[in-house]
């Protein structure tokens, strides 16, 4: 995958060009300087905005049960009173 970069200028001055190279990886197309927008060719959009599982399903942990978790306990007291004198 090839990262590329051109102005605005560039871009509308040849569209194909930057089509082409959207083919190959991410265009970012700068203006005065900054990045403003990505051009990306469809399958990477797609493949970038495809959910495998909703939220719900990775919060809930189905295997939560196999986890060992404990936790060592702190020796130290996790606050000291303070003297404001």
């Amino acid at each position: 995958m090839t990262i590329t970069t051109v102005t605005s200028r560039e871009f509308n001055q040849d569209v194909s060009k930057v089509k082409r190279a959207a083919l190959n990886g991410p265009v970012f197309i700068t203006d005065r300087g900054h990045p403003a927008h990505v051009l990306l060719a469809i399958q990477d959009y797609q493949k970038l905005t495809e959910t495998k599982d909703s939220i719900i399903d990775l919060l809930a942990m189905p295997d939560a049960a196999d986890v060992d978790f404990e936790p060592t306990k702190l020796n130290k007291n996790m606050y000291r009173p303070e003297d404001f004198r």
